[in-house]
């Protein structure tokens, strides 16, 4: 009899990015990662910015990711849980997932317990101090108002508009490995502010693109998912613990 009694998260895939044959071979290895999972994992967070850009009209989503929409559905007939975060560049997620996958949409925040440990799950966009100019952009991007206003545009303009826009992201535009120390990350000093009034056993975000697991006191703890452009890292939790591990790590 399997036991499914892992819970895996990973964040910022950003299929789309990077022309279609660098999205396919990243799409084909995150095919290949999921497979690896599908005989212990309980439930599946994937932590926002699984795509570079999606947006659901009424009757057309953008085309392409067979591969991966496939292996979801493999998985969650399987019997494993999904879970979806809204990222910065896959915000305007609606329905489509929820009816096909039965998968959960998270928008912001998601706070639950498992294992023994209290868990504080966020893409970690718009969070932490700086970033004023995207906060703000962001509540615009995700007002309804704005959204009826994306789809009065005809798809193969408004994705085409947004594909183009997408070309001058972080993302696209990266020419390695962000770094910064960590006592500088916006998201650890929003976990280091947050703990002052409640505690969490683990902190887990994406966004950052900065694989990452720090002690932030001696019963909680910050990680970050990193990303599949370069560091193929995820996070995988186990008997209360969280241990963050690269799949097909590069050898370069």
């Amino acid at each position: 009899m399997v036991t499914r009694n892992k819970i895996y998260f990973a964040s910022d895939i950003h299929l789309g990015a990077l022309g279609h044959a660098s999205s396919r071979v990243r799409e084909d290895r995150f095919v290949r990662w999921l497979g690896s999972i599908k005989h212990d994992a309980a439930e599946l967070f994937l932590m926002g910015d699984v795509f570079e850009f999606w947006f659901e009209y009424k009757t057309v989503v953008p085309k392409g990711y067979i591969r991966f929409l496939g292996k979801l559905a493999e998985l969650v007939d399987a019997g494993i849980k999904l879970y979806l975060f809204k990222g910065n560049h896959d915000m305007w997620m609606f329905d489509y997932f929820v009816n096909e996958l039965n998968a959960t949409i998270i928008s912001d925040e998601l706070i639950l317990e498992r294992q023994g440990k209290k868990l504080y799950l966020h893409h970690g966009d718009g969070l932490g101090p700086g970033d004023t100019k995207y906060k703000f952009l962001k509540k615009i991007f995700r007002s309804r108002f704005c959204q009826w206003l994306f789809e009065r545009i005809h798809p193969n303009l408004g994705i085409g508009i947004a594909n183009n826009w997408s070309q001058h992201s972080r993302v696209t535009n990266a020419t390695g490995r962000e770094r910064k120390l960590f006592e500088n990350e916006w998201l650890v000093s929003f976990a280091r502010e947050t703990l002052k009034t409640t505690h969490y056993d683990y902190f887990v975000f994406g966004h950052r693109h900065i694989p990452m697991m720090v002690p932030l006191s001696d019963s909680s703890s910050y990680v970050n998912l990193g990303e599949w452009i370069f560091s193929n890292s995820y996070a995988i939790m186990e008997n209360g613990q969280i241990q963050l591990l690269y799949f097909e790590p590069p050898t370069a």
